[in-house]
């Protein structure tokens, strides 16, 4: 029986799910992982395990028993990585288009965790559980651009602190359908889960979590519209259903843009450019600026033409 880390919470919200309160308030565990703590009766309401669905009242305390992290069944793969820094705390690198970063069902190789295993060998957070050793964060598998792995638990926890407290800096390099109206605008709408289709988020469901969205015009084409967007929240898919909600989805998005796509892309045209943080040791604010990829490039000077 491994160890287990105890975490104690004094719910604030009433009505809300636990495993949602959970994933809130714990946001470097993954909701699915979450779950999976309930079920095993990890989770405790006032001394007494439930279910998912238990909905928290104003005075409940919550304790999460967290097992010590498991040896992962990933293995090592010697994938190049494109490291833009590296230190003994932090690993940040320019993830390839088609990279999925953490193992799935179904995807068990060839993911960036792979990869990072290879190169840290044994210097990974283990704080995420099995599957993302070192994942404080994740990018589409089609979004392209800079990510940062944890080598420490302590720098994973510093770090996961500032994403919770949206402090650290996410700028995107976009190009979007149409000509949008202003230079420069802020979509504040919540995303959730698509009522119907699972696999989409959706600014229309029913229990959406805040998510705000700054864009900024870089470059006009007629038809289309280079943006950077900089991200106030982390939802899952944010920027990608954003744009699409007002009407300008992103260029070779498959899920949320036109079926049709006039140019030969693979996914979305979706670029994680700059990525800034408070280094977990020294407390330095660093800014690390991903390069846009060839395809990407290629296409700026193709619509400039």
């Amino acid at each position: 029986m491994p160890d287990m880390e105890e975490l104690s919470l004094t719910a604030g919200r009433s009505g809300e799910r636990i495993d949602r309160f959970l994933s809130e308030e714990l946001e470097s565990l993954s909701r699915s992982y979450i779950q999976k703590l309930v079920k095993d009766g990890s989770v405790l309401v006032n001394g007494k395990p439930v279910k998912a669905n238990y909905k928290i009242s104003q005075d409940d305390i919550v304790q999460v028993s967290i097992p010590d992290p498991e040896e992962p069944d990933i293995l090592p793969e010697d994938i190049p990585l494109d490291i833009l820094y590296e230190d003994d705390d932090v690993l940040i690198v320019n993830k390839p288009k088609g990279m999925v970063v953490h193992p799935a069902p179904g995807h068990y190789s060839h993911t960036l965790v792979n990869a990072v295993m290879f190169h840290c060998r044994d210097n990974l957070s283990g704080i995420n559980g099995v599957m993302r050793p070192g994942i404080v964060h994740r990018i589409d598998m089609d979004t392209t651009g800079s990510l940062v792995i944890c080598k420490n638990d302590t720098a994973h926890q510093i770090l996961a602190e500032q994403l919770k407290e949206h402090s650290i800096t996410r700028r995107y390099h976009a190009i979007v359908h149409g000509n949008l109206k202003a230079d420069e605008g802020v979509i504040d709408a919540p995303v959730g889960r698509h009522p119907t289709d699972r696999k989409k988020m959706s600014t229309k469901a029913p229990h959406g979590r805040r998510a705000v969205t700054h864009y900024r015009v870089l470059e006009r084409f007629g038809n289309y519209t280079y943006i950077e967007c900089e991200l106030e929240t982390g939802r899952t898919h944010q920027i990608r259903v954003h744009m699409a909600s007002i009407g300008h989805p992103i260029l070779g998005d498959q899920v949320y843009g036109p079926a049709k796509c006039p140019f030969k892309l693979q996914g979305q045209t979706l670029h994680a450019k700059i990525l800034g943080f408070h280094h977990p040791a020294t407390g330095e604010y660093m800014e690390f600026d991903a390069p846009l990829p060839e395809y990407f490039q290629r296409l700026l000077e193709q619509l400039r033409k």
